[in-house]
C-alpha cells in the first residue's frame, strides 16, 4: 500500500482480483467501481527494466477519446450509403449530423470535462464532435487521475528512451472514457517514404530505381510522367477539389514551389493546419522532412489543378488522434492521405467511421517490408488493416518513350522490402471484399485482406530539405498521395455530373473489381510478388486481385467513367401517366452496367436524390409503380449505371 504524507489526500488501494477501489478520506471510506481502459501498456514491457520515472512536474498534452453512440445503426448507415439501391445513398451526413445521430451526448462530453477538470487537467480543445476531449497537464496530475505510474524504459528496438504507464488507467465505470492518447511514446510515428542516394535509377538494383524511362533527372518519375501513365488524355486537373495530408514533420515551402516549377506545373495553394502546439517547423530527421514534402508533391503532381493541398501538421511526439479528427471536423477535403505508421487505438477506428460517413476517402499506403507474417514478428502495422481505409501497395513501372503505360510488375526490391500485403489478425473481412474469390492468391475468407490498390512505388524525384534532391526515392509513401490526387480527378468529374462526392471507394472499387469491366478500368498486376525469407510462400500476383497490388493501378478515362459515370449518356422520354403508374422510354444504357432509377425534388443539391427503382430497365423501357396521379410534388428522374 502506497502511503501519503498529507492526510487530505487520497490513498489508493487496487484489489487483485476486483475493479474495486477503496478510497480514504478524511477517515471515511466509500466504494467506488473503476473500469480499466485496455491498450496502453505495450506489449513486451513486463520484460524491460524501468530506467526511472517521469518528472512529475513535467507536461503532456493529451487526447480523452470517448465511444461513439448507436454503434448499429452506425454500421448500417454506412452499409446504406454506399448502395446505390439505398434511398441513403450518397446522403453523406455533415458534422453537425453525424455528431447529432453518433457522437457522444453533450451530457457524456461534460462528465468527461469535469472529470478533467476536477483532476486539474488544462482543458486546450473541445471539437465539435465530442470525440476527443484535448487537455494538458503534469506527470503527476495524469497519474493521480488515470491511477497509474508513468516509467521510462530503454526501446527495444531503437535507440532512445520511452515512457509508458505500469498498469493500464482506469477511471470511474460510470464515466464514458474510450481511450487516452498520449500517455506512452512506445510507437512514434514512422515516415514510409525512403531517401536513396543521387545515383542514376537505371543502374540500380531492380525494382528500386524503376526502368528509367521518367521525364525526371536520370529518368526518375516526376510532375506529368504520372498523369501520362495513368490518366492519358484526360483534362481533368481536380478542379474545385482538395487533399488533406496527414504529417509528423513540416517542410520548406521553396521546395515545392521549385517542384513545380521543375515539372512544369502550376502551383497548388497549400494550407498549414498546425496541431498540438506544432510550430510547422521542420525538423532534423531527414527521411521525417522527405515524406511531408514527397506527398505534397505525389498529390499536386497527379492533381495539378487542386483548389488546394490542406497539410495537416503535428511533430514527432504530436497525437495522430487529434489530427485526424481535425480533418472529420474540418470535413474539407473529400480526398485525404497519410503515409505514415503511428500509434492506433480504438478512437482513431471511430475517427475512419466518421470519414466515411461524411464522404471523405483515406488512402493509406500498405508499407514497405513485403508480406506481412504476424508470426514471425513482422506483423501489419496499424491502421493499415482498418476496414474503411483504402490500402495502397506498389508497383516497378515500365512506360513507353513517349510516356505511355507499357507494363508494371510487383514492387519487390530485396527481401524485406517491397509492397506490404497481407491479413489482417484483427478486424473481419469486410462486406465488399467477401465475394472475391481467394482460391488462387492466398488471400483470406474470414480476414480483412491488403492492399486494395495499387501505383507506381519507386525511382523518383524529389526536391525536400529546402534544396536537397533525390533521384530514385521509393516507397508505397508515394504511391498514397498519387492516389488521393486521383481520386480527386474522379470527385471532379462527379461534381460537373451533378453527382455528390464519392466518399469511401472500396465497395465501388470491388464491384468494378468484379465486373466484365475490370480488365478496362484497371492495370492487372499479375506479374512479381512480395515474398521474402519470413514469408517464402506468401504472396504472389495474380489474375484479378491479389495481396501483392491489390485490383492493380488505374487506368485513366475507363476507370474515371466508371467511378463517376456521365449521366447525359442515358435518355428518359417524358413519362407517362396511366392509373397510378409512371412510365417511361430510356436508351443509352451500358451493356453489363446495373441501372438505378432516382428522383429528386430539388436540383440545387446533389445529395437530394434518392432511388425509386433498380434494374427495372429492359429493353429500354421501365414502369414505375405508387406515385399517385394527385401528387402535386414535381420530381425529377435520372437513371445512373454503376458496375
Amino acid at each position: 500500500m502506497k502511503t501519503n504524507p498529507s492526510p487530505r489526500r487520497a490513498v489508493l488501494v487496487r484489489s487483485l482480483a476486483s475493479s474495486l477501489i477503496l478510497v480514504m478520506l478524511e477517515g471515511k471510506v466509500v466504494g467506488a467501481q473503476l473500469r480499466f481502459l485496455s491498450g496502453h501498456v505495450p506489449v513486451g514491457i513486463s520484460q524491460l527494466q524501468t530506467s526511472g520515472t517521469l518528472d512529475p512536474s513535467h507536461r503532456l498534452d493529451l487526447a480523452i477519446g470517448l465511444p461513439l453512440r448507436n454503434q448499429t445503426q452506425l454500421t448500417n448507415l454506412l452499409d446504406q450509403l454506399y448502395h446505390p439501391a439505398s434511398p441513403n445513398w450518397h446522403h453523406f451526413l455533415t458534422v453537425k449530423q453525424f455528431t447529432e445521430q453518433f457522437g457522444p451526448t453533450t451530457n457524456d462530453y461534460e462528465a468527461v470535462i469535469a472529470f478533467a477538470q476536477e483532476n486539474g487537467l488544462k482543458i486546450t480543445g473541445m471539437p465539435s464532435n465530442r470525440m476527443l476531449l484535448k487537455v494538458n497537464a503534469t506527470v503527476g496530475q495524469i497519474e493521480n487521475a488515470f491511477h497509474i505510474h508513468l516509467r521510462q524504459y530503454q526501446h527495444p528496438t531503437e535507440n532512445r528512451l520511452f515512457y509508458a504507464p505500469d498498469v493500464e488507467p482506469s477511471v470511474d465505470a460510470s464515466l464514458p472514457i474510450l481511450h487516452v492518447s498520449g500517455l506512452s511514446t512506445y510507437c512514434l510515428p514512422h515516415p514510409g517514404g525512403h531517401v536513396s542516394p543521387n545515383i542514376d535509377p537505371k543502374t540500380m538494383p531492380e525494382g528500386l530505381g524503376g526502368a528509367g524511362g521518367g521525364s525526371g533527372p536520370s529518368g526518375s518519375w516526376r510532375g506529368k510522367d504520372f498523369r501520362n501513365a495513368y490518366a492519358p488524355g484526360v483534362t481533368l486537373t481536380g478542379a474545385g477539389q482538395t487533399v488533406g495530408l496527414l504529417e509528423f514533420d513540416g517542410y520548406y515551402g521553396v521546395d515545392i514551389t521549385n517542384y513545380a516549377l521543375q515539372s512544369s506545373l502550376p502551383t497548388v495553394p497549400l494550407t498549414n493546419v498546425l496541431v498540438d502546439g506544432f510550430s510547422g517547423t521542420p525538423g532534423s530527421g531527414v527521411n521525417d522532412v522527405f515524406e511531408v514534402s514527397l506527398d505534397i508533391e505525389m498529390a499536386a503532381s497527379m492533381a495539378p489543378g487542386l483548389a488546394q493541398i490542406i497539410v495537416y501538421e503535428t511533430g514527432a511526439y504530436g497525437l495522430g488522434d487529434d489530427a485526424l479528427n481535425q480533418m472529420a471536423v474540418d470535413n474539407t477535403a473529400q480526398q485525404l492521405s497519410s503515409s505514415w505508421w503511428f500509434s492506433y487505438n480504438p478512437t482513431t477506428a471511430q475517427i475512419f467511421q466518421e470519414f466515411a460517413t461524411q464522404g471523405q476517402s483515406f488512402f493509406i499506403c500498405s508499407f514497405d517490408n513485403d508480406a506481412f507474417n504476424a508470426s514471425a514478428g513482422y506483423g501489419i502495422y496499424p491502421p493499415v488493416d482498418y476496414p474503411y481505409t483504402i490500402v495502397v501497395g506498389g508497383t516497378t513501372l515500365t512506360t513507353t518513350a513517349g510516356g505511355a503505360w507499357s507494363s508494371e510488375k510487383v514492387w519487390n526490391f530485396n527481401n524485406g522490402t517491397g509492397s506490404g500485403g497481407g491479413i489482417s489478425s484483427t478486424y473481419p473481412i469486410p462486406s465488399w471484399q467477401q465475394s472475391v474469390n481467394m482460391s488462387a492468391n492466398g488471400g483470406s475468407t474470414i480476414w480483412r485482406n491488403i492492399p486494395d490498390v495499387a501505383c507506381v512505388a519507386s525511382g523518383f524525384y524529389v526536391i525536400y530539405n529546402n534544396g536537397a534532391t533525390t533521384t530514385g526515392g521509393w516507397g508505397t509513401s508515394f504511391a498514397a498521395p498519387l492516389w488521393a490526387g486521383f481520386a480527386a480527378l474522379a470527385n471532379e468529374q462527379a461534381a460537373s455530373n451533378g453527382l455528390p462526392r464519392l466518399g469511401f471507394l472500396n465497395p465501388l472499387i470491388y464491384q468494378i473489381g468484379q465486373s466484365t469491366f475490370y480488365s478496362a478500368a484497371f492495370h492487372d498486376i499479375i506479374t512479381g510478388n512480395n515474398t521474402n525469407s519470413y514469408s517464402p510462400t506468401n504472396f504472389f500476383a495474380a489474375a484479378g486481385y491479389d495481396l501483392c497490388t491489390g485490383w492493380g493501378t488505374p487506368n485513366g478515362t475507363n476507370l474515371l467513367n466508371l467511378l463517376a459515370p456521365t449521366l447525359s449518356d442515358v435518355l428518359l422520354s417524358t413519362p407517362t401517366l396511366s392509373g397510378d403508374n409512371l412510365q417511361f422510354t430510356v436508351s443509352g444504357l451500358a451493356f453489363g452496367l446495373t441501372n438505378y432509377l432516382q428522383a429528386s425534388t430539388n436540383l440545387s443539391s446533389p445529395q437530394n436524390w434518392v432511388t425509386v427503382a433498380t434494374n427495372v430497365a429492359t429493353n429500354n423501357s421501365m414502369v414505375i409503380s405508387g406515385l399517385s396521379r394527385t401528387n402535386s410534388t414535381v420530381r425529377f428522374f435520372r437513371v445512373v449505371e454503376q458496375p
